[in-house]
């Protein structure tokens, strides 16, 4: 397939559910989106070595060293991201990406497009955020 077919395609609800064609345009977004990631905390890194800058204002340290907790911690937060979106390319390579590890129902592509790591259906996931709610509320 060329990229320009690639870029246009949308999975559809009227094709086989996780057909080839569906597998590898949500491959390719969590590839993309891993790139990306990946790109941006190397960015993020040669942005932190370049701010070594010795801030003679104690607020302005402060601020400095906040700005720079707070990147880190983002850039964490995308580490575990990262390893999510392997899991997921995992599931596509076995053949479960796309079907919810609780009910073994398929989610829906809508879901899947706008959250490509989701490995529960959005009423499987509803209910997890319930009983979440629950013990944390005793």
């Amino acid at each position: 397939m060329s990229a320009t077919l690639d870029e246009v395609y949308v999975p559809s609800e009227s094709e086989p559910f996780m057909n080839e064609r569906q597998r590898g345009y949500f491959r390719d977004k969590l590839l993309k989106w891993k790139q990306d990631i990946l790109r941006e905390s190397k960015e993020t890194l040669l942005a932190l070595q370049d701010d070594t800058a010795n801030h003679p204002d104690i607020a302005d340290r402060a601020s400095s060293e906040t700005d720079r907790a707070i990147e880190l911690r983002a850039r964490d937060r995308q580490r575990k991201l990262i390893s999510k979106i392997d899991a997921a390319l995992r599931r596509i390579e076995d053949g479960s990406y796309g079907y919810c590890e609780e009910t073994g129902e398929p989610i829906s592509l809508k879901r899947l497009d706008a959250r490509p790591i989701a490995t529960l259906s959005i009423e499987a996931q509803e209910r997890h955020e319930r009983r979440e709610r629950v013990y944390r509320d005793e």
